[in-house]
């Protein structure tokens, strides 16, 4: 019997002939807006707006000195509170330019999570529009600091939030007497002093300051914020960019929240440090919108989630559009079933699309396809690590690393792990190891070739009187029926053999099947216990913003319904 080596392990890390950047993201915009002064940085298709990066650049820098006038300083929180508007990416880079951090906020919360983020970040100044689908953002505002609507700017103060000063509104709706409107906000001051407060500032800071908190969209408890770097974004969004081959030439259309990292660092980081375009179609997802920006646009990039996709695909009016225009694009956010990725590739005409797999806590990619890896690979794995970035999988119960093939939790350490969560001492430690090691609760195999193939949640997998089953293992087989358009997977407590499975099942348009015969259709082709024991077909599935489907809601519900 021969020794056990270190080869025979699932441990892979990325090249590291590319060297990291040492760049803040301020200087990062900097250096795109001298190399193409006059190409498109930003087209706004809701609102006609476009944007050249010498123009960006000079608005940033008229935010950044709002803020710095506002007495915003170098590790001030600035929350924004918005869909996909301009003013979202502006703020983005002018909290950046001079150091404040940036703190995302779901244009979905309502009062509680609003107010529960802005206190646990201790933000200092919100960004706001005035709301999205029926949230009120300016009553739900009024409700927790009732002491804006009877003061001036700068002259009251929220008890329930101390920390809040000021309150920015963009667009023109009505707003409380405390608030200051965008357009106010912006300085009016010359150009050659707003460069030099601008760079005096900027010589303060450093690429290893942390710049942003991102607050995971969590399926139990309070959400967590992931403090990110300078480094970590700059890098993440460079090596993805390299991976995908993104340059000047480049288009990207980005239906993703930006609230996100998905939209904030893959798109908006992303196209800014390779000087592509960003092109936004909607202030939220929209289908219809979406295609039609692409062909309008001649965009070369699309980026979405899994449920996006499906949505574009199953338009009625999908064949309406041109769009072969495109070549590249990101399909990430959650699982991608095989299925789909064959038809983005075909009828989207993408030949170059990624599949790309992370957290909110690594900035977020940790693994990513190349756009040379066939069809076969970019359907069937998450690709392999990024420059400088390790990964293993170990045994969650033990924590060491499991042989090649065998399945286990992945982990991760580099420079893209995050700072930790903002004052969580405990959930930091629980999440970070003492080596380093981001633990991602994800489930994975590692094949002889170095790809990772992502195969449930630890969570998630069902354990069936004593057979262990894999959620996405059964999606990706009922994904092949003719009639299946999306599926999901969950375990829910059986009484004799522990726990059982039920599928949520959307039927394409038209389509018509039973229970029985989806069961009919499993039997012979997987395993007798993985076939559903339970089937219910749906219209819709919970879902976060981010396109994420909740698995824990569909839980909870199947357990009512079926009064388990």
């Amino acid at each position: 019997m021969r020794d056990e080596t270190f080869l025979d392990m699932s441990y892979a890390r990325g090249p590291i002939d590319i060297p990291l950047l040492d760049l803040t993201i301020g200087t990062v915009l900097e250096r795109t807006a001298e190399l193409y002064p006059d190409q498109i940085a930003l087209i706004m298709r809701q609102s006609g707006r476009s944007y050249q990066y010498a123009e960006f650049l000079e608005l940033v820098n008229r935010a950044a000195q709002g803020l710095l006038t506002l007495g915003v300083a170098k590790g001030h929180r600035v929350a924004i509170w918005s869909t996909n508007q301009a003013e979202w990416v502006i703020t983005q880079f002018a909290t950046a330019r001079i150091g404040a951090v940036l703190v995302n906020i779901n244009p979905s919360y309502g009062v509680r999570e609003l107010e529960y983020a802005l206190a646990k970040s201790e933000t200092q100044t919100l960004i706001m529009i005035g709301g999205f689908g029926t949230l009120d953002y300016v009553q739900m505002v009024d409700e927790i600091c009732p002491e804006i609507n009877r003061s001036k700017p700068g002259e009251w103060r929220s008890k329930r939030l101390p920390y809040l000063k000021n309150l920015i509104h963009i667009g023109e709706g009505g707003i409380l007497s405390g608030m200051i409107r965008w357009k106010d906000f912006l300085s009016g001051k010359e150009a050659a002093e707003l460069d030099r407060l601008i760079k005096e500032q900027g010589g303060f800071l450093r690429s290893r300051d942390p710049i942003n908190i991102q607050y995971t969209s969590g399926t139990t408890g309070y959400p967590k914020g992931a403090v990110l770097s300078h480094h970590n974004i700059v890098n993440n969004a460079f090596l993805i960019g390299q991976r995908m081959r993104i340059s000047s030439k480049d288009r990207i259309c980005i239906p993703v929240p930006f609230y996100h990292c998905f939209g904030m660092v893959l798109g908006n980081m992303g196209c800014v440090i390779h000087g592509a375009a960003i092109v936004v179609p909607a202030d939220s997802f929209d289908p219809w919108a979406t295609l039609k920006t692409i062909e309008e646009e001649r965009c070369t990039g699309i980026y979405g989630v899994p449920t996006m996709f499906i949505r574009e695909l199953e338009h009625p009016d999908f064949d309406q559009v041109d769009l072969t225009s495109l070549r590249t694009g990101i399909m990430a956010g959650s699982p991608c079933p095989i299925e789909l990725m064959k038809q983005v590739v075909e009828k989207m005409h993408c030949p170059e699309i990624t599949i790309a797999y992370g957290l909110t806590e690594s900035s977020p990619v940790i693994s990513q396809t190349e756009v040379e890896d066939s069809l076969e690979t970019r359907v069937a794995s998450v690709g392999r690590p990024l420059p400088h970035t390790e990964i293993k999988i170990i045994d969650p119960a033990l924590g060491r690393m499991v042989r090649r093939g065998n399945s286990g939790e992945l982990c991760t350490r580099g420079y893209l792990v995050m700072k930790g969560y903002y004052k969580n001492l405990e959930a930091s430690q629980h999440a970070i190891d003492q080596e380093g090691w981001l633990h991602s609760g994800d489930l994975a195999t590692l094949d002889a070739q170095g790809y990772f193939k992502i195969t449930g949640r630890v969570k998630d997998m069902i354990i069936r009187g004593g057979e262990n089953i894999y959620p996405r293992e059964i999606e990706e087989f009922l994904y092949t029926h003719p009639a299946v358009s999306e599926v999901q997977v969950v375990g829910v407590p059986d009484r004799k053999l522990g726990e059982a499975d039920i599928a949520w099942i959307h039927l394409k348009e038209s389509s018509s099947v039973t229970s029985q015969q989806i069961r009919d259709y499993c039997k012979g082709k997987i395993a007798r216990y993985k076939i559903p024991q339970y089937i219910k077909f749906v219209d819709s599935y919970p879902m976060t913003i981010t396109g994420k489907i909740q698995k824990y809601k569909i839980r909870e519900v199947a357990i009512q319904e079926l009064r388990l």
